[in-house]
């Protein structure tokens, strides 16, 4: 049993979360070692050894194209067989935000990009705001064991978890969707849809970011008595998943 796993953290010019989540992965009890796109192209083996693989949010290579397009290209054609290989060895992977965005648009969630996008939000604005997500899949290696509702900011323009009825449908039959927004739907996702895994399991994006409230004190009421849960939690099932 490995008391500390890997946590490579993958960055791209213009993501400025890498830093949040390496902090997160520590506090969940991993070990987390970032690495740049310059570092994944001249050694893609890099990531081979690693437990855990996160890709962090921000604007990479400034959302260019779309949110997360570039990022998808250079992934895909640098390590995106290693991205499979690790997939089909179950060992878990995160997208969160921009890098939810980059998974949706390698074909890696929910299994096949043509059935689902990530939109503007409906307001047609850039929104930063607390939310509150529920997990509720039970497939999904990053939630099925939480109880707890999560707080948390979102960040983001495009958000807008978008499909079609019988997509929806799949992934509900399927427990594919792992978080689903309450008291509030930000961005006008149908089904209220925050998260989605991949239909192993091990994959999970989302768009919020559990990463920026891992401790009690960020969360903006905190000297009120308010908190919430705490994203935490989502890590250390990550760590708890691999550690068994």
């Amino acid at each position: 049993m490995k008391s500390s796993p890997i946590a490579a953290v993958l960055c791209a010019p213009g993501t400025n979360r890498d830093s949040d989540v390496s902090f997160a992965l520590t506090q969940a009890g991993a070990t987390p070692i970032s690495y740049l796109m310059s570092d994944l192209i001249s050694q893609p083996s890099r990531i081979d050894d690693a437990d855990i693989i996160v890709i962090a949010g921000g604007f990479s290579y400034a959302d260019a194209l779309g949110a997360g397009r570039l990022f998808a290209v250079e992934l895909e054609n640098s390590i995106g067989d290693r991205i499979r290989a690790a997939i089909t060895e179950r060992r878990p992977v995160i997208g969160i935000c921009n890098g939810f965005q980059t998974l949706v648009r390698m074909g890696i969630l929910p299994e096949d990009n043509r059935l689902v996008a990530l939109g503007h939000n409906d307001g047609g604005v850039f929104d930063c705001r607390w939310i509150e997500m529920e997990p509720v899949s039970k497939k999904c290696i990053w939630t099925r064991n939480l109880t707890e509702n999560i707080h948390c900011p979102i960040a983001h323009g495009e958000g807008r978890f978008t499909a079609g009825s019988s997509t929806v449908s799949a992934l509900l039959k399927n427990d594919q969707v792992a978080l689903r927004y309450v008291n509030g739907n930000p961005n006008g996702s149908v089904g209220d849809i925050a998260g989605v895994c991949d239909p192993t399991g091990v994959v999970l994006g989302l768009m919020p970011h559990p990463e920026n409230h891992v401790v009690a004190r960020q969360h903006p009421k905190f000297h009120r008595g308010e908190s919430g849960g705490l994203g935490l939690a989502l890590f250390q099932e990550g760590v708890r998943y691999v550690n068994n």
